[in-house]
């Protein structure tokens, strides 16, 4: 128990772990998605606050070069048709307020009327330059952006057009974003956001007070730990229900409006992502877990149930064991059983045609004797030519004699060897050396063009050769006493297989399905010494070659057999 005990802890403490690393590698890549799609955020939110801002730069500059806002700068024009002018401006274009300032922060006409107006700090203006700057206004409180155009008379700057926007006019757009942006000067104060939380943030704490705010207008920043992960900074802040709990901090520069824009980039989709990813790891390895557990403890089970019958499996053992050798001897025993039939059906075939064969032999004796007498007379006369002539044809009835008793004791022989290649050709030709006598003697003519190469096969030569001796020797029975009998031997050859077929013009197969039965034969009772299973043996033997072997009846009569062996070719090449 306490092995498995400590076994299930150190399980748990794995998926652990596991969920552990899951969660961390799906929360890095979700990090790494979200920085990815910020960064493209905080461009665009710098792209649309730099876009808000250029038509009141192009607006500053327009009337700088307008006649009036000249004429009034060089001291000849009139406030009151100007100020109706950047009045009408200022509507249409949502500024601010539009101003003519001179140097020295004089105001010469305001779209206000001048009543309580500061202009802001425009001292690169007299010097013939765009000016831009940000500031908080004193008297109302309120955060503008100031750009301050110059006016050229004359070969000099007498004044300069000011344009002021409301901030609040920009940030407007933004409210409804649930992405938080905020941009912050060179004092780390954070002078446009998204979120009215941070305005007028500085992120500094301490020091003197920037210039352009007021006394009391900056608040501290809110408090907020940072780590990174994935090589991003991560803020985690108390800002309230509009400002995530933990973001993604990106920043980047804008020095057109002398502004950096920062974005928070919540990581809670992160966070669900992964947590979602680490739980299903963790619910998988735990199934995973409970399913090895059952598999356990059902082996456990199985092993003592198994042990209980330890003595019953070794005894059936011992019986298989047993009459697997029984069977071994048995297959054995029936393996010579079959060779010696194999060879009991040869010597039966012998048999039957001892006197064919006794008549093959006895006729060449004959025959050499005679000659021999002769040859002797010649010589005696002197005549040797004539008695050489008797001597040569002694030569070739030996040699018959011969070949004769050569195909006997091949065909008579127990053949060993394995499967090899075979001239077909020669094999029907040694059969038909054995059968010629008995074909001849039950009047039957033969039908056979040997063809011109060797016709090579897979299988065994002796084996073979009984097979065809059977089909030609059931053949010449079959015909036995017919006028016309006659025997087709044909080879073909296709697509690697090489078909033999003995075909004859007898009565045909009474029943086709029963001709390759042991022991069934259509020979009536002593007829022959047939045992009924010559067909038997030559379907063992062709099956054995991996061919085949079949009989049916001819369409014009009588029956045709045949074997389809595998070409040598083909096995050689395979």
């Amino acid at each position: 128990m306490n092995r498995r005990l400590l076994l299930i802890l150190a399980y748990g403490l794995a998926i652990a772990l596991l969920s552990y690393g899951v969660w961390r590698q799906a929360y890095t890549g979700e990090v790494a998605r979200l920085a990815e799609r910020g960064q493209a955020d905080l461009a665009l939110a710098g792209d649309r606050l730099t876009g808000e801002l250029r038509r009141y730069r192009e607006l500053a500059v327009l009337l700088a070069d307008h006649p009036e806002v000249r004429a009034l700068a060089e001291g000849s024009g009139e406030a009151v048709g100007l100020e109706a002018l950047f009045l009408r401006s200022a509507d249409k274009t949502g500024a601010m307020d539009i101003a003519l300032v001179a140097p020295g922060g004089r105001v010469l006409a305001a779209s206000t009327g001048g009543a309580g107006y500061r202009a802001p700090f425009v001292g690169r203006a007299f010097q013939g330059a765009l000016d831009f700057s940000h500031a908080v206004d004193v008297g109302q409180g309120r955060r503008a952006f100031a750009y301050a155009a110059p006016v050229r008379a004359r070969g000099r700057v007498p004044a300069a057009v000011v344009v002021r926007v409301d901030t609040e006019r920009v940030e407007a757009t933004w409210r409804g974003d649930p992405l938080t942006v905020f941009f912050t000067d060179a004092e780390d104060v954070v002078f446009v956001a998204s979120r009215e939380e941070l305005v007028l943030r500085r992120r500094k704490s301490g020091g003197a007070l920037p210039t352009g705010y007021p006394e009391g207008a900056l608040r501290d920043f809110l408090d907020h730990a940072t780590h990174v992960a994935a090589g991003f900074e991560i803020w985690t802040l108390q800002g309230g229900p509009y400002l995530p709990a933990e973001a993604i901090h990106l920043s980047r520069s804008f020095p057109v409006v002398e502004l950096t824009a920062e974005v928070l980039v919540d990581t809670l989709p992160a966070r669900r992502q992964a947590m979602l990813l680490a739980s299903a790891a963790g619910t998988l390895a735990l199934g995973l877990g409970a399913v090895l557990f059952a598999l356990v403890e059902r082996r456990r089970a199985l092993a003592l149930r198994l042990a209980a019958e330890a003595v019953a499996n070794a005894r059936l053992e011992a019986r298989v064991e047993e009459r697997t050798r029984e069977l071994s001897q048995a297959n054995d025993q029936l393996r010579l059983t079959q060779a010696e039939l194999v060879q009991a059906g040869k010597l039966s075939a012998l048999g039957q045609m001892s006197a064919g064969i006794s008549h093959e032999l006895n006729q060449p004796l004959m025959a050499i004797r005679s000659y021999a007498e002769n040859a002797g007379l010649f010589l005696e006369r002197g005549e040797p030519g004539r008695a050489g002539d008797n001597l040569a044809r002694i030569s070739e009835l030996a040699r018959r004699m011969g070949r004769i008793i050569k195909n006997l004791r091949a065909f008579a022989r127990q053949e060993s060897e394995a499967i090899g290649n075979v001239d077909l050709v020669g094999v029907v030709e040694a059969a038909l050396e054995l059968t010629e006598a008995k074909l001849r003697t039950s009047g039957v003519a033969l039908d056979w063009a040997a063809p011109a190469e060797p016709v090579m096969v897979r299988g065994g030569e002796v084996r073979l050769q009984q097979v065809v001796m059977n089909l030609l020797s059931n053949a010449a029975d079959a015909i036995a006493g017919q006028a016309d009998a006659r025997i087709q031997i044909s080879i073909t050859t296709d697509r690697g297989r090489v078909r033999l077929s003995v075909a004859d013009n007898g009565p045909g197969i009474a029943e086709p399905e029963r001709i390759f039965d042991p022991f069934y034969s259509t020979k009536e009772v002593g007829h022959s010494e047939g045992m009924g299973l010559g067909l038997s043996i030559s379907y063992g033997i062709v099956q054995s070659f991996g061919g085949a072997i079949a009989g049916r009846n001819s369409p014009g009569g009588g029956a045709e057999f045949t074997v389809e062996l595998d070409a040598a070719e083909v096995e050689a090449a395979a």
